[in-house]
């Protein structure tokens, strides 16, 4: 008796024909992540924009301009400077150049956001912390016409650190993030 090719007796291993819902599974599981995590990057963004601007609002109000205040003596101390530069005061009194700049960070950003992300949640987070901080100076540049900064980090009066705001923070900790994971990750164009 002939048997029918497509019928498996017992014991006999089935064979593994991948289905069109099975190949395209990796796609939709990837782009639920997306779809999930870009939620998490936003609010991050957010509530660092928010501590930012928060922060500057509290400095403005209570510090006159270069008024430092000790928090740790001889190391860290929160002065109200206004820094009409980029950082360590570049291009000082290009503010404008510097909102154009911005835009085009901005812009870039969205245009290759996944090719610059290809899916990894940590680059996502860093460019989220990098728009964050692009507004908050931004912002400040708009509406303070300078870029308001605060924390002091020194070694008595030997070595003194550029006074920065949690605006910086953000751009820092993103870029710092997103070269680790080209470093640790790779590219995954290049393993295709």
């Amino acid at each position: 008796m002939d048997r029918d090719p497509a019928e498996k007796t017992v014991g006999e291993p089935a064979e593994k024909v991948p289905s069109a819902a099975h190949a395209a599974e990796p796609a939709a599981q990837g782009a639920f992540r997306r779809r999930r995590g870009l939620p998490v990057c936003a609010a991050t963004a957010a509530l660092l924009l928010l501590a930012d601007q928060f922060s500057k609002l509290v400095i403005t109000a209570s510090y006159a301009l270069h008024e430092s205040t000790p928090v740790i003596p001889g190391f860290f101390s929160i002065t109200y400077v206004r820094n009409h530069g980029a950082a360590w005061g570049m291009f000082s009194g290009h503010g404008w150049f510097l909102l154009v700049v911005a835009a085009a960070v901005v812009a870039a950003i969205f245009r290759f956001y996944r090719y610059l992300t290809e899916g990894y949640a940590e680059r996502e987070i860093a460019l989220f912390m990098i728009l964050s901080g692009v507004a908050g100076n931004s912002i400040d540049r708009l509406w303070r016409g300078a870029v308001v900064d605060f924390l002091d980090f020194h070694y008595k009066t030997v070595w003194h650190y550029p006074v920065f705001n949690i605006a910086d923070i953000a751009i820092c900790t993103g870029v710092g993030l997103f070269i680790l994971s080209g470093f640790l990750r790779g590219d995954r164009e290049k393993e295709k």
